[in-house]
C-alpha cells in the first residue's frame, strides 16, 4: 500500500481525501491498480488479526482483505479512509 500526492509547485495544500490516492494489488487476478480514499475500509481491531483494509477489486470485483500494520493505519487513517474500530465484549 503506497500514498500518492499529486504534485504541485508552491504552498503544499492539506491533502484532502478525494485527491488521496492509494497504489494496491489484487491478491486473485494481480492487477495492480490505484484506489482513492472512498474506495477502502480500515476496521481497527483488538489485535493484529482483527486490524485490517478492504476494497474491491476493480479489474475482477473480487472482495479483498488484507491485515493492516501501525504503518498502513497511519497512512489510511491520514489519507481520509473511512474506520471502523471494533469493540470486544467486556467480560
Amino acid at each position: 500500500m503506497t500514498v500518492i500526492s499529486s504534485t504541485q509547485t508552491g504552498p503544499v495544500p492539506v491533502p484532502v481525501a478525494d485527491a488521496v490516492r492509494f497504489r494496491a494489488a489484487c491478491p486473485d487476478c494481480r492487477e495492480r491498480f490505484e484506489l482513492m480514499a472512498g474506495a477502502l475500509r480500515l476496521a481497527i481491531g483488538a489485535s493484529r488479526r482483527t486490524t485490517f483494509y478492504s476494497f474491491t477489486c476493480p479489474a475482477c470485483g473480487s472482495a479483498v482483505r488484507k491485515p493492516a500494520g501501525e504503518r498502513i493505519v497511519e497512512l489510511l487513517s491520514g489519507g481520509g479512509v473511512r474506520t471502523l474500530r471494533l469493540h470486544t465484549a467486556l467480560r
